[in-house]
């Protein structure tokens, strides 16, 4: 970073901004240990958020995250001084008119009250980034990345992003088309997502895969063992457990429909964790199946709380899937979650969960229908030799090809050269 570059307040302005659609999220463990990560690689960065958090607790992961965080105008008619200074400040720049003739031609391919809020948030955001910037960086292709784009070409500066699961699935062609054309780089966290966004890319060389993984440092040792529960103990029932927000694409109700179909004399109970919009709908179908009383619906919990659930269950289910809007997962953290403490896992063929799971090998892969689920159960619940060699396969794999550290490395990597910093070089704090 050049000497004398400062962010308004008289300190050093970091190099890299971060633009997040929010910022903190329960459900986004995966965002804050790349930040943590990159933050322990010397990275000096700011986080640019589009919203404000909703949930009321933290994780811990977030509170080691030092990094300055702003809020751009959630909603344009709230702060609209805020709005239309950024715009007065932006109107008289170069390549101000090139930028309006660019969101104006999305806008008549995309006349929704979103693409005004990205343009209006993209001013208040090129209006505000201080002198210093070098580079924007963008975590998901659809909304964060429009925002980071305008305001990237207001600024005349290079951009980038990390494309995920629904971002990449839900947008058009067209858009992503655009966005690969405009970023100096992208990355996405598997490799059926990056072979389509290669598919599109006028350069496919610009995008890259770089799989989330875990740092394993954060987690405990697996359990030396587990309990060898069978279903047939009323006292000691067959534990399993789901964490996933209550939302279409992760098969809940399929799920409930399977346990449904279970024969009364195996003896379950599910805990699940997370919230989201479908939980009254799928509390009111766990109620007419007559399921009720074996599920714990826990809500939204931090990862701590997650890990112990997951040491104390026999069997980790997701049933993933495409919903008729293409919305999916990409590779839920979660499984390799649940990998790091040898819970045995039992999920769906969908997106990219087979790069980590193979059928009958790592765990098994059902497709998502309610029969074949309840088959599944059924099985692995009277298996416990079977699902400890599922679990041990899983973990082996986790371990040996989805660390974290070589996906940060591959992201410092295409980072550094917009830094203005080598490869392990520490930057200047912020």
């Amino acid at each position: 970073m050049s000497p004398g570059l400062t962010d308004g307040e008289g300190h050093a302005a970091a190099p890299l901004a971060i633009i997040l659609k929010g910022y903190p999220r329960l459900s986004e463990t995966f965002i804050a240990q790349e930040l943590l990560a990159l933050q322990d690689r010397g990275l000096a960065f700011e986080i640019w958020s589009l919203r404000h958090p909703t949930d009321k607790a933290r994780h811990a992961l977030n509170e080691k995250i030092t990094a300055k965080v702003h809020y751009l105008p959630e909603y344009l008619y709230q702060e609209p001084r805020r709005v239309l200074s950024a715009l007065w400040s932006r109107m008289g720049t170069p390549g101000f008119g090139g930028v309006l003739k660019t969101w104006f031609r999305d806008l008549v391919r995309d006349p929704t009250p979103n693409r005004i809020r990205r343009f209006g948030q993209a001013l208040v955001l090129a209006a505000e980034l201080p002198d210093g910037v070098r580079f924007l960086h963008a975590h998901f292709l659809h909304t964060p990345a429009s925002v980071t784009r305008y305001a990237a070409l207001m600024r005349g500066l290079p951009w980038g992003y990390s494309a995920h699961a629904k971002d990449i699935w839900t947008i058009p062609d067209w858009e992503k088309r655009e966005k690969l054309a405009s970023a100096s780089f992208g990355v996405t966290c598997t490799g059926s997502g990056a072979a389509h966004l290669r598919s599109l890319a006028a350069d496919p060389s610009r995008v890259g895969l770089v799989y989330h993984g875990l740092n394993l440092n954060r987690f405990p040792p697996a359990p030396a063992d587990r309990p060898a529960r069978d279903g047939h103990s009323v006292e000691d029932p067959f534990r399993l457990l789901s964490v996933g927000r209550l939302v279409e694409k992760k098969g809940y109700d399929i799920l409930l429909e399977a346990l449904a179909l279970l024969p009364p004399d195996l003896h379950w109970r599910l805990d699940h964790i997370g919230g989201g919009a479908e939980a009254k709908v799928l509390k009111a179908q766990a109620e007419r199946l007559g399921l009720t009383g074996r599920i714990t619906w826990m809500g939204a919990r931090v990862q701590d709380e997650v890990i112990d659930a997951m040491r104390a269950a026999d069997l980790f289910v997701l049933p993933s899937r495409i919903t008729r809007s293409g919305d999916r997962d990409g590779l839920p953290n979660v499984l390799m979650e649940a990998a790091s403490q040898m819970l045995p896992l039992l999920s769906t063929p969908v997106s990219a969960i087979p790069e980590f799971i193979t059928d009958g090998v790592q765990g098994r892969l059902v497709e998502g229908a309610p029969a074949p689920w309840a088959s599944a159960i059924q099985a692995l619940a009277k298996s416990p030799g079977i699902r400890r060699g599922l679990a041990e396969a899983a973990h082996a794999r986790l371990v040996s090809a989805f660390g974290m550290d070589r996906g940060i490395t591959l992201l410092e990597g295409r980072l550094a050269p917009f830094l203005g910093k080598t490869l392990g070089e520490e930057s200047p704090s912020p």
